[in-house]
């Protein structure tokens, strides 16, 4: 029996991030009625902590770049240094205004019911949130992630950070050591270089960025030895000690490194502990949420979006799962989401930017002898010569069938990877795209020019 002030909706959603709220203003828009539950600020990680202040330090940082090397351009001009209150003030003003549009959506909705507060996971249909419980046809559980850490490795916010640490520092540090080379890890250690930070990376697999293809991991690597980032690959975290200065890290084979700060960018967790979710009968590995392709948890009207379902944490793939969750409760039966034709982009500088399958996935799902590649130099491509970006555009085809893999390398390659995901998702071969016209001059020319030597009839470059 229900409680007095019980209150009963078509959808509960447990957490207000990219997943949650798209979930929410989707159902709105079908007219089912809606509790948004988020215990912080709506957005999330990825508007708060994460996306939008990371890729506002880098654009911070790429302006950093371009006035300490604006002479080979023909404008003199000084780097006189880093404002880090500057650059703080900047980056929240970003966030502030994305926060109040954000929250002037949701709060303008009637559909929609926002309640501030921790929320828990009471009944296979609750969700109780300082002891008042909103009922719901339908569960969505999206309550996002946290920074992981190592076991043995304690953050202690000052001189061990994690990325939520590292978007307030209040100074630019002498030096770093950046413990993960993956997506957040390049990044921050991309920005650090720019403000002026010895920088060092430590990966424990053998390449940086190690979930991207392989071509995509070299040229990134010797991006980073040019700028003079330090980088340690196949060498495991062993333990930290803290001193005076900062820190010294040991990794494997005994070697040290000393640094002002470590920062532990060693990805992100499922933030499921303690929320109920077992208890209710929602199976879990490792704290994800298990789900059919359909985002559907097992238990009945019960759904989980976004970082905290297994695959890709990526603020765009939570938003998507969140609008094709609410479409799915509406019984508008919405097409499953291809895990594979959701891009992803690193954002360090150069960019990469890829969807698809890597070389050697498509290798393994359809033969080796079946997968044709193309490696577009943007040597050749004219605005990017005018950026004086080097990298390429590689495409991944099967043989006699469609694109499956686009992975791109360079200054802005992040804008170009729209287009490479309607290739990708729409399934088109190298003669279709070959007959579409890129603007000139463009850096989606090296597109065009890739497919068109893909489709055999190769122009500003060798076949």
């Amino acid at each position: 029996m229900s409680e007095p002030n019980d209150a009963t909706f078509d959808i509960v959603i447990l957490g207000g991030g990219s997943g949650g709220y798209a979930a929410a203003l989707r159902a709105a828009q079908l007219d089912l009625s809606v509790a948004l539950v988020e215990k912080g600020k709506l957005g999330g990680t990825c508007l708060h902590n994460g996306c939008i202040p990371t890729k506002a330090l880098l654009h911070a940082a790429e302006i950093a770049d371009q006035t300490r090397e604006s002479e080979q351009f023909g404008v003199k001009a000084e780097l006189v240094g880093v404002d880090m209150a500057g650059v703080n003030s900047y980056k929240d003003g970003v966030i502030s205004r994305l926060y109040k549009g954000l929250q002037g959506l949701v709060g303008s909705s009637k559909n929609i019911t926002f309640v501030a507060g921790a929320g828990k996971l009471v009944a296979p249909n609750a969700v109780e949130v300082d002891g008042k419980r909103y009922t719901g046809r339908n569960v969505v559980l999206a309550s996002g992630s946290y920074a992981k850490s190592l076991p043995g490795l304690e953050v202690d916010g000052e001189k061990i950070i994690t990325s939520d640490h590292a978007l307030n520092l209040d100074r630019v540090p002498s030096s770093a050591i950046v413990l993960g080379g993956g997506v957040i890890g390049v990044e921050f250690a991309s920005v650090w270089k720019s403000f002026g930070v010895d920088v060092t990376i430590i990966e424990a697999l053998p390449r940086l960025v190690a979930a991207e293809d392989e071509e995509s991991s070299k040229a990134l690597e010797r991006a980073f030895r040019k700028r003079k980032i330090n980088f340690k690959v196949g060498k495991p975290f062993e333990k930290v000690e803290k001193t005076d200065k900062g820190v010294k890290v040991t990794i494997a084979g005994g070697e040290t490194i000393e640094a002002e700060l470590l920062l532990v960018a060693v990805g992100r967790g499922p933030n499921t502990a303690d929320l109920g979710y077992e208890e209710q009968g929602v199976k879990t590995d490792r704290g994800y949420v298990l789900t059919d392709e359909r985002l559907r948890t097992g238990v009945p009207n019960m759904y989980a979006v976004g970082d905290i379902v297994p695959g890709l944490q990526l603020a765009h793939r939570g938003f998507q799962q969140g609008i094709f969750v609410a479409e799915e409760i509406a019984g508008q039966n919405p097409a499953v989401i291809d895990e594979a034709g959701i891009p992803r982009v690193t954002y360090c500088d150069p960019e990469l930017a890829s969807v698809g399958l890597t070389e050697a996935k498509a290798k393994e799902q359809y033969g080796a002898d079946k997968v044709k590649t193309y490696n577009y130099n943007l040597g050749g491509n004219g605005k990017s010569q005018i950026l004086k970006t080097a990298g390429f555009v590689k495409l991944v085809r099967v043989e006699d069938g469609p694109v499956v893999g686009v992975h791109m390398v360079g200054a802005r390659v992040g804008e170009l990877v729209g287009e490479a995901q309607l290739i990708y998702n729409w399934e088109a071969y190298p003669a279709e795209v070959a007959q579409l016209v890129h603007a000139h001059p463009t850096q989606g020319e090296a597109l065009g020019e890739a497919h068109l030597a893909l489709a055999g009839k190769p122009l500003h470059a060798h076949a």
